[in-house]
């Protein structure tokens, strides 16, 4: 373990500038799964583009415009390897994941849902994954249903093998839970959905930070992924598809960009893919990304999980500890390849309160429903609070967080 941390946790912290210790001192940031920090690889990436080679994409003739789209299309050339896509044409950038996924059901569901066709997600979908669905299939009088969650908070597989059925026309989930942190088995669903004539989209968002994420390999259709949980900018994200979809499928947004040819009663659209990518995109945003999945791929993505495997289990390990915490989700030691996050909750304290006395102390966790409220329903209370980890996590933070967290709930009980 002390091995790991100097070589990744302790090297990568010195290209952050949130981690400047002269600047931040004692600052412990356990909020990743909410968004990541920025390298500062990713900022100068940023400002060169601003600085330097500001000026739109694809539609002009001079020098400046020709720079920009390269780099930009360069930015789309690094999400497709990241994700072992070999066509970069699959590759749309959008807003952030949330987009991506309505993009889909928008273009996708509007184009071939038909009335008592079958939506099926689970109950530890993001808000993201769920409302979407609840939209589309109220417009195409569709039906929405929802796996339900194992003793261990994992996904049911025995449920969701009782609920796909030829009515099934997309299973829509998560990769990896952003509160029970499981690993979802997507191959296998994938392969079974398949088998029923379904699709499937995947939300990769908490995972594609954490480890490989191969489409051929996950058998997916379409998969949705935010630049902000890689150690890139906000305000960019991006969908990948099956090319044979996308082309047969309708655009998301009308306007500029996104046309072939416009007449006064009609327009013709553009090709992959740029038929779904209407106006002026996010430039520097996109190319901060592209930055940030190469800084990602010189770490390693093995060694990031591989790492973020131990981290857990010592984070978990600490937490079962401390006297009247339950933590949400499978445990490591059950399932080692779970997200580097711990959800919990103390009883008669609130999570809020938690996370306010902590921040006090420089630590900064997550406190809330963490936008799954069917799952925190599911479970029966209202708020929980969530301690999540990545490459820059070190053992020294978990054991300040531990002393701190008893000391917190401590107060709390003695004052509630």
């Amino acid at each position: 373990m002390n091995n790991l941390v100097k070589n990744i946790a302790e090297k990568s912290r010195n290209d952050f500038p949130l981690f400047n210790r002269d600047i931040n001192k004692n600052l412990i940031y356990l909020d990743h799964a909410a968004t990541s920090q920025k390298p500062k690889q990713v900022i100068d990436s940023l400002k060169k583009y601003y600085s330097f080679q500001n000026a739109n994409v694809h539609r002009g003739a001079h020098q400046l415009s020709a720079i920009a789209t390269e780099k930009f299309e360069n930015s789309r050339k690094l999400t497709a390897n990241f994700i072992n896509s070999k066509n970069e044409k699959e590759i749309i950038f959008t807003r952030n994941a949330t987009e991506a996924i309505n993009l889909v059901a928008y273009t996708w569901g509007n184009y071939e849902l038909q009335e008592n066709d079958e939506i099926l997600i689970s109950l530890m979908e993001h808000h993201s994954n769920i409302v979407p669905w609840q939209l589309i299939a109220k417009a195409k009088k569709c039906k929405l249903i929802y796996i339900n969650i194992d003793k261990n908070g994992e996904l049911d597989f025995d449920d969701f093998r009782k609920k796909l059925s030829d009515k099934t026309k997309i299973v829509s989930l998560v990769h990896v839970s952003n509160t029970l942190g499981c690993c979802n088995p997507i191959e296998e669903i994938s392969s079974l959905a398949h088998q029923k004539g379904s699709l499937v989209l995947l939300d990769a968002c908490q995972s594609l930070a954490h480890k490989q994420v191969d489409i051929k390999k996950l058998g997916i259709d379409f998969l949705a992924g935010s630049s902000h949980k890689l150690c890139g900018p906000t305000g960019i994200g991006f969908l990948w598809g099956r090319e044979e979809i996308l082309k047969k499928i309708p655009p998301f947004l009308g306007g500029g960009e996104m046309i072939n040819e416009v007449f006064k009663d009609n327009s013709t659209w553009a090709e992959l893919p740029h038929k779904f990518e209407a106006g002026t995109p996010a430039i520097g945003e996109a190319i901060g990304m592209g930055t940030a999945l190469k800084y990602l791929q010189s770490i390693g993505l093995n060694e990031i999980h591989n790492y973020e495997k131990e981290l857990t289990k010592y984070l978990f390990e600490k937490l079962e500890e401390i006297d009247d915490l339950k933590i949400l989700g499978p445990s490591p030691f059950i399932q080692p390849d779970r997200g580097p996050l711990a959800t919990f909750y103390i009883k008669g304290v609130h999570s809020n309160d938690v996370a306010e006395l902590l921040d006090n102390s420089n630590i900064y966790i997550r406190s809330g429903h963490h936008c799954c409220q069917p799952l925190h329903r599911f479970y029966g209370i209202k708020s929980t609070a969530r301690a999540s980890l990545s490459f820059t996590s070190t053992p020294s933070e978990i054991d300040y967080l531990a002393e701190e967290l008893k000391s917190v709930i401590s107060f709390l009980k003695k004052n509630s």
